[in-house]
């Protein structure tokens, strides 16, 4: 799939994992009508925004070579991103919390490729190429929020989920994907509103990807900046909603000083936030993030951060005193006095050092799981890890001799050593055994006749995060989704109305087109009556070129706005547009 995108280095260091998300961009999929989506939201933007947002988004939309006319093709933004360090890639919709942090953490931007319809052209509950091209591309040229950013998705591709979480996401991308589309049956829609209602108000623990992935809304897209009585916008969804960011701003949304506590403020993606979050500066935004990271099972690890896997279901690593790391499903623990004794995996599992994997100890050699001892040994003061090749063969911890080792939690392990393995630092962090059995008094935990017992060494668990510690020891192509982006069906009256818009647009640019701007909006009017945005663009050019066409024109939109109240001040604002870009033009020496 790389091979389909400007070259760029960040874009070779991805994981085969994270590639497996990445599709083309097709830019020629793009339809006259969704230039003219892009070309109206930007216009509207950009004046509004310069005004309201944060100062690095202007200067970020030229860093970024994002232009006003024109969607933005994936080619050229990576030549231009990769001079401030970042790239980036099309995908589809939305993809899994995890994997959309793992590219941040990679310095790269994901993009949904496809755009809004003109008739969700104030606030679509989809992402697309809007709300993360102009949305999110501006404003990574700002070094210390690109940091953040970056820092935002290595911490948070870390960050526990639960089986919860994934019924959730997969719901509300399925709403999304109905919501967005055309003609979808209002009672589909309702089904799947009603569903994500009744997930959203399930009773369950928050586990740590829904409470960072609340941070990462409350900043990254929804961020406000400066104070709660003069805010700036700076979150992705605010700059790329021409609704939302004007409403945001009024008395009706409630403004509240950013900190941690907003980690426990659920958000509806399918409707305008009631509230808002206002950080005094960016680099306040890191602090908060660092204040989020400590109290994550990354950084305290411990009985509550095994117990946080074995919940989650899925592939996950801890991490012993030693460094060592075993990663797989995990399944049980034992534990005693609010501490893990023993861990036990199921099914593949892959050990590691320092996020490498160790020879012959991959899934193949730990097929069916894994089981090992957390501790120290009983009546010992030194841990096993803080032995010397002395007190290793005082305690009969040796190779080739037959052992008994008896750790404080009461697991004991009987069987002779084969070997240990070391870190490069010459402290034993892996001991293998043969003819080896391990037992919790009564209970059989490994016999003689399952093979070779592989016993971890360390006395406590210090990490314990999502994914594996190496990407290379598992099969992680394996994403597939319940439901895809909906094309729109291209009718005949549908064709007949994009040659209208590309019409326009050839006239605007000087080329040649079959129709003359009389007949379009002589076609609009009879053959496309529900249409208003081609109407603006035809009325930009008429002040131009025909006055009494402009003069008609105007009088027709006026009347659509009493027509269509809804979007009047759609017209509005495009009626404005056209005449402030006439008053600049005629103003200039």
């Amino acid at each position: 799939m790389l091979n389909s995108i400007e070259s760029n280095e960040i874009l070779e260091r991805l994981p085969v994992h994270l590639q497996q998300y990445i599709k083309p961009q097709n830019y020629e999929d793009y339809t006259p009508i969704n230039q003219a989506v892009w070309r109206y939201v930007m216009r509207i933007n950009v004046e509004y925004l310069s005004r309201v947002a944060h100062k690095s988004y202007l200067d970020g939309l030229q860093l970024t070579g994002i232009s006003i006319d024109h969607i933005p093709n994936m080619y050229g933004m990576n030549r231009i991103l990769k001079e401030i360090g970042w790239a980036a890639v099309a995908v589809d919709g939305f993809i899994p919390p995890a994997a959309f942090m793992e590219f941040q953490a990679y310095n790269v931007l994901v993009i949904a490729s496809d755009i809004r319809q003109l008739e969700h052209i104030e606030y679509t509950p989809a992402p697309d190429i809007i709300h993360e091209g102009a949305g999110h591309a501006p404003i990574i040229a700002n070094p210390e929020y690109a940091e953040y950013l970056r820092r935002f998705g290595e911490i948070g591709c870390k960050a526990i989920s639960s089986a919860h979480d994934y019924e959730v996401y997969e719901a509300i991308r399925k709403l999304s994907i109905l919501k967005e589309a055309e003609d979808t049956p209002p009672e589909e829609i309702a089904k799947v509103e009603k569903l994500v209602d009744k997930l959203q108000q399930k009773e369950v623990t928050p586990s740590e990807m829904s409470l960072i992935r609340n941070l990462h809304w409350w900043t990254v897209e929804y961020g406000l900046i400066g104070t709660p009585e003069d805010p700036k916008i700076y979150g992705a969804g605010l700059l790329s909603s021409i609704g939302e960011s004007k409403s945001c701003l009024t008395e009706k949304v409630k403004k509240i000083p950013y900190s941690i506590e907003a980690m426990h403020q659920e958000f509806d993606i399918t409707k305008p936030q009631p509230q808002l979050y206002v950080t005094p500066d960016f680099a306040y935004l890191s602090l908060v993030l660092e204040e989020f990271a400590n109290k994550m099972a990354l950084r305290k690890g411990g009985l509550s951060g095994v117990k946080k896997l074995i919940d989650s279901k899925g592939l996950g690593t801890i991490e012993f005193s030693t460094g060592l790391q075993v990663s797989g499903n995990f399944e049980n623990v034992i534990e005693l006095e609010g501490k893990p004794i023993y861990i036990q995996t199921k099914g593949k599992t892959a050990l590691a050092y320092r996020e490498k994997e160790l020879v012959g100890h991959g899934t193949k050699s730990h097929a069916t799981g894994f089981g090992s001892p957390i501790g120290k040994l009983k009546g010992i003061n030194l841990a096993i890890e803080d032995m010397s090749p002395r007190d290793l063969k005082a305690y009969n911890i040796y190779e080739g001799e037959y052992t008994e080792l008896e750790f404080e939690g009461g697991i004991i392990i009987n069987g002779e050593i084969i070997t240990g393995t070391r870190n490069p630092q010459g402290k034993i962090i892996l001991i293998s055994f043969k003819n080896c059995s391990v037992k919790y008094f009564d209970q059989v935990l490994f016999q003689p006749e399952w093979g070779r017992y592989d016993m971890a060494v360390g006395k406590e668990i210090v990490s314990a995060f999502a994914g594996p510690a190496d990407h290379h020891s598992f099969n992680l192509i394996t994403h597939k989704t319940s439901s895809k982006t909906i094309k729109t069906q291209k009718t005949k009256k549908r064709k007949e109305l994009e040659d209208l818009y590309e019409a326009v647009r050839n006239f605007r640019e000087g080329k040649n087109t079959k129709y003359s701007i009389q007949a379009v909006f002589d076609i609009l009017k009879k053959d496309h009556q529900e249409d208003w945005l081609l109407t603006t663009e035809i009325y930009e050019l008429a002040l131009e070129h025909d006055p009494k066409l402009a003069k008609i024109n105007k009088e027709y939109l006026e009347k659509l706005q009493q027509k269509r109240p809804k979007i009047a001040h759609l017209i509005e604002d495009g009626i404005l547009m056209a005449e402030t870009k006439r008053i600049t033009k005629t103003s200039k020496p």
